[in-house]
């Protein structure tokens, strides 16, 4: 079988990569020049799911910082299938020995002979193709970091929104009633949302638009609360007076009366009560890379930090909304929670229509 190399990523860090050698991986592979150990780890921090490289070739010239890094790369469910090869500066058993335990790929001390180097990178690009690494599918089976709600959250959980659908059943039955009357559709809106460890589950909400408004969306970027933050694309969408809400939706977002049958998913297991929202699959698959995917290690929840801190405010920008949820995934505890829950019913009436 023969293999098309070229649209293979190849990033090479460091500093001693000649013109010569660059152009002669450059005519089998995509090579990118990350710069020093640093400079690769922010470049490896910001790509997603679908930019992440092939092969990653490192110069060892900060050796307990490369190992940091390499264990980092492999620690993460998104790089850890990645070839990883090292470049010592002379022959060193110690380091070829710590290498292996590392379980990296291949060690080539300088001088090396590059055609053998591409040898070996092709031999591992098939290998790899043909039979996939069986420690990165455990990796994926079974992340190291995969979040499990505890045991009191969930019991706490269970009982909190069985007894607020309870005790509200008469509040629903009425706006489900409103809904009907006031425009044609679903009273219940379902929606595919991603939320902890990239689940994907339905998401139930009463309807509070007309029906087709997820087709002109795309329409509406102009209007979105969120502030672009250089990046030139948002991950998050919220719409100021959104032309596709309808009277009766108004009243049902201002008021949250809108996010009443998320206690259903609350009472499924899809969701806590308290944690970071789970995004639409448009919203999620723009938050894949490194730094932002430790929001979907926490639990996701009906109301969460941004919701207490941020919510309604027009400036807030795409990269304040992700900090936030990372700092929850990272800190997250009962105290927070009811810290949280706390303050999510002065929030509850907003004057923003957003």
């Amino acid at each position: 079988m023969d293999y098309n190399y070229k649209g293979l990523r190849l990033v090479y860090s460091g500093s001693e990569l000649t013109e010569e050698s660059s152009n002669q991986l450059a005519q089998e592979y995509n090579v990118v020049n990350a710069g020093d150990i640093s400079e690769l780890e922010a470049y490896l921090n910001t790509q997603s799911l679908f930019s992440t490289p092939d092969v990653i070739m490192i110069e060892v010239k900060d050796e307990e910082r490369v190992f940091s890094v390499v264990q980092k790369i492999k620690s993460n469910p998104l790089t850890s299938g990645l070839i990883i090869v090292l470049l010592g500066q002379m022959p060193d058993a110690r380091l070829r020995k710590r290498a292996i335990s590392a379980k990296i790929h291949d060690l080539y001390f300088y001088p090396y002979n590059m055609e053998d180097l591409k040898d070996r990178l092709n031999f591992l690009i098939k290998f790899k193709l043909i039979r996939p690494n069986i420690e990165q599918l455990s990796v994926i089976k079974k992340p190291k970091d995969e979040y499990k709600i505890p045991t009191p959250k969930r019991v706490f959980d269970v009982i909190s929104s069985g007894g607020i659908l309870l005790v509200l059943s008469p509040v629903l039955l009425i706006v489900a009633i409103l809904i009907r009357l006031d425009s044609k559709g679903a009273v219940i809106y379902k929606s595919k949302r991603v939320g902890t460890g990239y689940k994907v589950f339905n998401f139930y909400k009463f309807r509070s638009m007309k029906v087709g408004a997820d087709k002109e969306l795309k329409n509406l970027s102009a209007l979105n609360q969120y502030a672009d933050d250089g990046s030139g694309s948002n991950a998050f969408v919220k719409i100021k007076n959104d032309p596709r809400v309808t009277k009766l939706g108004n009243f049902l977002r201002n008021s949250s009366l809108d996010e009443l049958p998320q206690l259903f998913n609350v009472l499924k297991g899809d969701m806590s009560l308290v944690g970071n929202r789970p995004l639409p699959l448009y919203e999620a698959e723009l938050l894949t890379s490194n730094e932002w995917s430790m929001r979907f290690l926490g639990p996701s929840g009906l109301t969460g930090l941004w919701q207490i801190s941020k919510r309604g405010k027009a400036d807030m920008s795409d990269t304040e909304r992700k900090k936030l949820d990372n700092f929850y995934a990272r800190n997250y505890s009962i105290w927070f929670d009811i810290k949280i829950i706390l303050g999510t019913f002065p929030a509850l009436f907003q004057k923003e229509k957003v």
